[in-house]
C-alpha cells in the first residue's frame, strides 16, 4: 500500500487537467502541471500537497468566485462522465477551494457546499463558515438535514460536530450545542446508516462537554426504533467508557453479583514491541441472566510520571446464571505513531458494567 500523499501523482494531475480542459478550454494543462511540481513538491506531505493543489488550481481558474464555483460544478460533472468515483479523496481540494476563496461570499458558498459535498465531503471546509456566520450557517445546515441527498444530510451532522477529529473545534458549540440539536432530531431516523453514524458521532462529541444533554436525548429517543437505539448506543460510547451511572442505568448495566476471579497478568514484565497478556474468570452469581459490558483499562505511565487511563472494550453480551467464563486478552505495546510508550510501572484493571476492579501492576521495559 502506497503513502496517502501519493494519490497526488503525475497520472492523477494529467487525467484531472484533461477533464478540466474539456469543459474549460482556457485551462493551460501543461503549465498547470509544471506549476504543481515546482519547488519542493516531493517533500510535501498529503495535506500540504492538497493545499498546494488548491492554490495552483485557483491560479488557473476564473478569479470571480461565483464563476469559479459554476465551473467546478461542470468539472465535477465531467469527472463523473470520465469514471472518476465520488468520494475520491484526492478531490478534497474542491472543498478546500470553497473554504479558502469563498469565506466572504456566504450565499455562493452555501450553494457550492451542497453541490460539491455530493462528490467529495466538505465537513472540514464548513467549519470556518460556522465560526464566522454562526446562527446563519447553523440555520442553513438545519435545512441541509432535510435534503434529499444523503451526502448533504450527513454534511449537516458531521460538519456541525463540536469536536470533529483532525478539524478545528467549534468552541461555542462545545459550550452550548443546543443550536445543532434540531439537526440531529431531523436525522435520528435517517434511512442511511452513513448519516446515522454521523449523528452518533455528533452526540458522542456533545457528551464530552455536555453529558446531561446526551442523557436526556437517550431517554427521549429510547425505543423509538432499532436504528435510533443504535445511534444512542454508539453516541454514548464515551459515557459508557467513563462508567457514567445514568447511562449504565439506561442500559440496565449493573455490576452487583457479577464476580471477577483469578485475575492474573501472565507477562508482568513487557518489552516495548511485545504484548501484555492477561486472563480472568467472570461468573454471573445472580439468579437471572444479566447483560455484562466488559472492558479493561490500561493506566499508561506518562512522561511526567503520572498515569493516564485508556479503556478498551472486550464485549457486551448476556451471561446466564452461574455461567463461569474464562477470558484471555493480549494488549499490544508495539510502537505506533499515535502513542508514545514510557518505561516503568503501568497498571491494568478490569471494568464490569462501569465498575473498575482491583488494579494489577506490570513493568514496561525497552
Amino acid at each position: 500500500m502506497g503513502l496517502i500523499k501519493d494519490i497526488y501523482s503525475v497520472s492523477f494531475y494529467e487525467k484531472f487537467s484533461q477533464a478540466v480542459a474539456e469543459v474549460y478550454p482556457a485551462f493551460n494543462r501543461q503549465k498547470f502541471i509544471e506549476v504543481i511540481y515546482e519547488g519542493d513538491f516531493a517533500q510535501k506531505e498529503w495535506k500540504e500537497r492538497m493545499k498546494h493543489t488548491t492554490v495552483v488550481f485557483h491560479q488557473f481558474m476564473p478569479q470571480n468566485f461565483p464563476e469559479a464555483v459554476s465551473l467546478i460544478d461542470k468539472i465535477i460533472e465531467n469527472l463523473r462522465k470520465n469514471n472518476f468515483a465520488d468520494s475520491n479523496l484526492a478531490f478534497i481540494f474542491f472543498a478546500d477551494y470553497i473554504e479558502m476563496y469563498g469565506l466572504d461570499d456566504f450565499e455562493t458558498s452555501k450553494k457550492a457546499f451542497v453541490s460539491v459535498t455530493q462528490f467529495i465531503s466538505c465537513e472540514f471546509a464548513v467549519r470556518p463558515f460556522i465560526l464566522k456566520y454562526k446562527e446563519q450557517m447553523i440555520n442553513e445546515m438545519t435545512k441541509w438535514s432535510l435534503h434529499q441527498n444523503h451526502h448533504v444530510r450527513r454534511l449537516a451532522s458531521e460538519g456541525s460536530r463540536p469536536r470533529l477529529p483532525w478539524a478545528m473545534a467549534i468552541p461555542f458549540l462545545k459550550k452550548d450545542p443546543s443550536s445543532i440539536l434540531p439537526i440531529l432530531e431531523n436525522l435520528k431516523n435517517d434511512p442511511s446508516e452513513y448519516v446515522r453514524r454521523s449523528v452518533a458521532n455528533n452526540l458522542n462529541d456533545i457528551a464530552k462537554d455536555n453529558p446531561q444533554i446526551v442523557l436526556e436525548i437517550a431517554s427521549k429517543w429510547k425505543g423509538h426504533s432499532k436504528e435510533t437505539d443504535g445511534i444512542i448506543k454508539h453516541g454514548s460510547r464515551t459515557l459508557l467508557k467513563q462508567g457514567h451511572p445514568e447511562i449504565l442505568s439506561h442500559y440496565g448495566l449493573e455490576s452487583t453479583n457479577i464476580e471477577l476471579s483469578s485475575f492474573e497478568i501472565k507477562t508482568p514484565v513487557v518489552k516495548i514491541g511485545d504484548y501484555l497478556q492477561f486472563q480472568f474468570h467472570l461468573n454471573n452469581k445472580n439468579k437471572e441472566s444479566k447483560t455484562v459490558r466488559l472492558e479493561y483499562a490500561v493506566h499508561y505511565k506518562k512522561s511526567k510520571g503520572h498515569l493516564a487511563k485508556k479503556v478498551f472494550k472486550i464485549s457486551e453480551k448476556i451471561y446466564h446464571p452461574n455461567q463461569l467464563t474464562k477470558i484471555e486478552r493480549n494488549q499490544s505495546f508495539k510502537l505506533i505513531t499515535t502513542r508514545v510508550f514510557h518505561t516503568g510501572t503501568h497498571q491494568l484493571s478490569i471494568i464490569i458494567n462501569g465498575t473498575e476492579s482491583e488494579v494489577l501492576e506490570f513493568e514496561l521495559i525497552e
